[in-house]
C-alpha cells in the first residue's frame, strides 16, 4: 500500500507533550525501540543505548554548531521592529536571510541593530528570502555573538537558560541554524560505555535550514519540493564507512541530517565517497536505502518530512502505531524530547 497523501502523516498529540526544556541529564531520556524485523516495540531509557549495538556498529553524528543567527533590530528610520533570520553567507558580509515583516523589508530597506551594525535589503533570494548585506565598524562575525540570539523551532515558546543547551556536546563546525536534536542525548559517558564495548563512531557536517520545521503543503507528498542544505563528508569519514561496511557492521545514523547526507554520497553498492555539495534529497515510502542500516531519531512533527523519512526506513504502520503509544506512554516529543531507537 501507498501512502502518499498528507493525511496519513497526521496524528494527535496533546500540546502538554512537547518539551520546552532539556532535560537536565541528557542522557536521562526515554528510547522507544522499533524492531523492523518483527515489529516488536520497546520502552527503555536512552542510557541502555549500548545495550543495543555492537562491536562492529559504527555511528554517524551530525556535528554543525548553530550559530547566534537570531537577529532583532528597528526598520531604518522608523519605530517598527524587525527581525532577521541568518541561513547562509553568499559571499563576505553578504547573506540569505528570511525576515520579518516581508512586506516591508524589500530591496533598498535597511534595519538597525545594537553595536552599530545596519542590514541593507540588496535583492531577493529563492522562495522569498532576502539577500542581505551588513555593515558595522567591526567585522561582522565578531559582533554577531553579542548581537544574535540562538533560534528556537517555533514550538519551542521560551529561551533557553543558557544557549549551549540547544547544542550537541559535539558540536564544532559554525553554520546551522537548527540543531541536529537526535545528538542532545549523547554525553562523555555514553561515549565511553561505546568505546567500551567497540562501537566507533564518526562525523559528517550538515548545516540545517529552518526549513527543516516547515510542514509539507501539498497533498500528494510526492511535490513536495526539500530545502537544500549544505553537507560535507571528509575522505577519511568515507573510508571509516567502507571498511564497517565491508565488515558486515552496520551503520547508524544520529538524526534524520546523518541520515540525508549518508544517502546523498553513497553509490549503488552503498559505499561512500567523500563529498563538499548541497542535498536537496527527500525520503519518503518507497525509498530504497543504500546507506543507513539504522537510525536514532526524536518524535517528529506530524505532516513533516522527517516524519516521512522514518516512515520510509521503519514503515508507515510500524512508526504511526508508535507515534501513537508514544503519545499513550506520555513521551516528550520535538527538540527537546525523548528519542527512538529503528533497528
Amino acid at each position: 500500500m501507498e501512502y502518499n497523501n498528507l493525511s496519513d502523516y497526521d496524528y494527535y498529540l496533546p500540546e502538554e507533550l512537547i518539551a520546552q526544556e532539556p532535560l537536565r541529564k541528557r542522557d536521562s531520556s526515554r528510547m522507544m525501540v522499533l524492531h523492523r524485523a518483527n515489529g516488536l516495540i520497546e520502552n527503555t531509557l536512552f542510557s541502555k543505548l549500548s545495550s543495543y549495538l555492537q562491536a562492529g556498529d559504527i555511528l554517524v553524528l551530525n556535528n554543525t554548531r548553530v550559530i547566534p543567527a537570531r537577529l532583532i533590530g528597528k526598520i531604518s528610520g522608523k519605530d517598527i521592529p524587525a527581525e532577521i533570520l541568518l541561513l547562509r553567507e553568499e559571499y563576505k558580509d553578504t547573506w540569505v536571510c528570511m525576515v520579518k515583516p516581508g512586506k516591508k523589508l524589500k530591496p533598498g530597506a535597511s534595519v538597525d541593530f545594537d553595536f552599530g551594525v545596519t542590514a541593507n535589503v540588496t535583492g531577493y533570494a529563492e522562495e522569498g528570502l532576502r539577500l542581505i548585506k551588513f555593515q558595522s565598524s567591526e567585522p561582522f562575525k565578531e559582533v554577531l555573538p553579542r548581537l544574535g540570539k540562538v533560534p528556537l523551532p517555533p514550538y519551542i515558546k521560551k529561551d533557553v537558560e543558557d544557549p549551549n543547551q540547544y547544542q550537541t556536546i559535539y558540536a564544532r563546525e559554525n553554520g546551522s541554524a537548527a540543531a541536529p536534536t537526535a545528538g542532545f542525548h549523547f554525553t562523555k559517558q555514553t561515549f565511553d560505555q561505546l568505546k567500551e564495548i567497540g562501537v566507533k563512531w564518526t562525523y559528517i557536517t550538515l548545516h540545517i535550514g529552518p526549513g527543516t520545521f516547515q510542514p509539507v503543503k501539498a497533498d500528494d507528498i510526492r511535490e513536495h519540493v526539500m530545502h537544500r542544505e549544505y553537507y560535507r563528508i571528509d575522505a577519511e569519514t568515507a573510508a571509516s564507512l567502507n571498511a564497517v561496511r565491508k565488515k558486515g557492521g552496520r551503520i547508524i545514523a544520529v538524526g534524520t541530517t546523518a541520515c540525508r547526507v549518508l544517502e546523498s554520497v553513497a553509490d549503488e553498492g552503498g559505499l561512500f565517497y567523500a563529498s563538499d555539495d548541497w542535498t536537496g534529497l527527500y525520503i519518503y515510502p518507497g525509498y530504497r536505502f543504500k546507506a543507513v542500516d539504522a537510525m536514532l531519531t526524536n518524535f517528529h512533527l506530524p505532516r513533516s518530512s522527517l516524519l516521512m523519512l522514518v516512515s520510509a526506513l521503519a514503515g508507515h504502520k510500524l512508526i504511526m502505531k508508535a507515534y501513537r503509544q508514544a503519545v499513550n506512554e506520555r513521551y516528550r516529543f520535538f527538540s527537546f524530547g525523548d528519542c527512538m531507537l529503528i533497528l
